[in-house]
């Protein structure tokens, strides 16, 4: 027998070949050259979109996005977000499925926008969105991983999310159904705390199981938890839990073990998770020292914004920029920090990167497009292809910007006293 012969006798792993084929024409398929909605987006950003002195016209365009995302579910969740390329995980593009994490803490972003906009249609979606999530809430009083579609599966973060938005809907309705929801979650949470206040527990299959810090943002959801259903032992277990991730703040006040998928170089947007929880949970608990802890950090970031109001999309050790583009979820958390800061304190020095980062935020919007996946929308990142949220609006986003805007016209019209408890999650 030859040795061509024997060579080719040789068994191929047909499988392995296969998924890396599969695998290449993915990353093909998803590449904005083919998917002419994302080139154009593409293109046009570079140039950047009109910014109004006013956030009116965004606030609104905003919001009307928010609304389209819900209408496209059916059934009061709100989209993830919207795909302008075709996206490997969801295999499609367009509307994406009802994500139940984020819709939990959307809910007080229309409480709070009906207020301030005098639209109760808008308190009418929030509740049916609370309606949905209660009918999906897992036995164990879990909020599910994931969008709807997926195989369920407990996440500690997502029911933290869900619970402020279960805690605002009974302060606005007093409705006891409510008031049900968010004290199983609560008591979920209770039960995957580890003693010494972290949750190694219950995390999300999709997060690193080792680096969930940002965790902090569902402490801070306990907390409200206790003062509104007047059960301390939430509070306590919040206090625990805060204290915990103060103690691995550095010096400098980074933070390590923050990250979805790398806990040496944060992304921003985990970052403000863990800021706001510390802010949020201290003002709750009115424990000095963790609003100080947030604080120290919130001033670092606000260092880093550069003339045009643009952040890095990661920080390193030390709050040195580890990435050239902008994560845009992130920045609109902090501008929300420093608003809820400024709020807090009465120091005028937390409104000094407001004003940047939001003119910088308006300029990726797009107000003007005829698709109504892209209009009024927030994307996950600057460029639109850059890491996060890649070629993507998404629902947390927009929420975030649209948080931002109406807490500046309602500083701007003085109407939040200093140390308002928060209306917005």
């Amino acid at each position: 027998m030859s040795p061509l012969h024997d060579t080719l006798a040789l068994p191929v792993p047909f499988p392995r070949v296969a998924r890396a084929v599969q695998a290449r024409l993915r990353q093909v398929r998803a590449h904005p050259v083919f998917n002419p909605v994302a080139f154009e987006e593409s293109w046009q950003e570079r140039a950047g979109y009109s910014v109004d002195p006013d956030h009116r016209p965004h606030l609104v365009s905003a919001l009307e996005w928010l609304l389209r995302a819900q209408d496209v579910t059916g059934d009061g969740g709100i989209a993830r977000g919207y795909s302008l390329a075709w996206n490997p995980y969801f295999e499609s593009r367009g509307w994406q499925p009802a994500y139940p994490e984020t819709t939990g803490y959307i809910i007080p972003t229309l409480f709070g926008a009906a207020r301030h906009l005098k639209r109760p249609e808008l308190a009418q979606r929030a509740e049916r969105a609370a309606r949905w999530e209660l009918e999906i809430q897992l036995p164990s009083g879990a909020v599910r991983a994931g969008v709807i579609g997926e195989r369920p599966s407990p996440a500690v973060f997502n029911t933290g999310q869900v619970l402020l938005g279960w805690l605002a809907a009974f302060a606005e309705t007093d409705s006891g159904i409510f008031a049900g929801g968010a004290r199983r979650a609560a008591c979920y949470l209770l039960s995957t705390l580890d003693e010494d206040g972290l949750w190694r527990r219950g995390n999300s299959r999709f997060a690193d199981q080792r680096a969930t810090l940002y965790n902090a943002r569902a402490a801070w959801a306990l907390a409200e938890a206790g003062r509104h259903l007047g059960a301390p032992e939430f509070r306590e277990a919040a206090a625990r839990s805060l204290r915990a991730v103060a103690r691995r703040q550095h010096d400098d006040g980074w933070f390590p073990d923050c990250c979805l998928n790398d806990p040496r170089r944060p992304l921003l947007h985990t970052i403000a998770y863990t800021i706001r929880g510390l802010l949020e949970g201290g003002r709750v608990l009115e424990d000095e020292a963790l609003i100080a802890a947030a604080a120290c950090a919130a001033e670092r970031v606000a260092l880093a914004v550069e003339p045009d109001g643009r952040l890095p999309g990661r920080f390193a050790a030390g709050w040195h920029p580890a990435g050239s583009w902008s994560c845009l979820t992130g920045q609109a958390q902090m501008a929300n920090i420093w608003l809820r800061l400024f709020a807090i304190t009465r120091e005028r020095k937390w409104l000094e990167p407001v004003e940047p980062v939001l003119r910088f935020l308006k300029s990726t919007q797009n107000r003007t497009s005829r698709n109504p996946g892209v209009r009024g929308g927030i994307k996950g990142s600057f460029p639109l292809g850059a890491e996060y949220g890649s070629y993507q609006i998404l629902n947390w986003a927009t929420k975030f910007f649209i948080d931002a805007l109406l807490r500046d016209e309602r500083r701007q019209a003085d109407v939040e006293p200093a140390g308002a408890t928060d209306v917005l999650a």
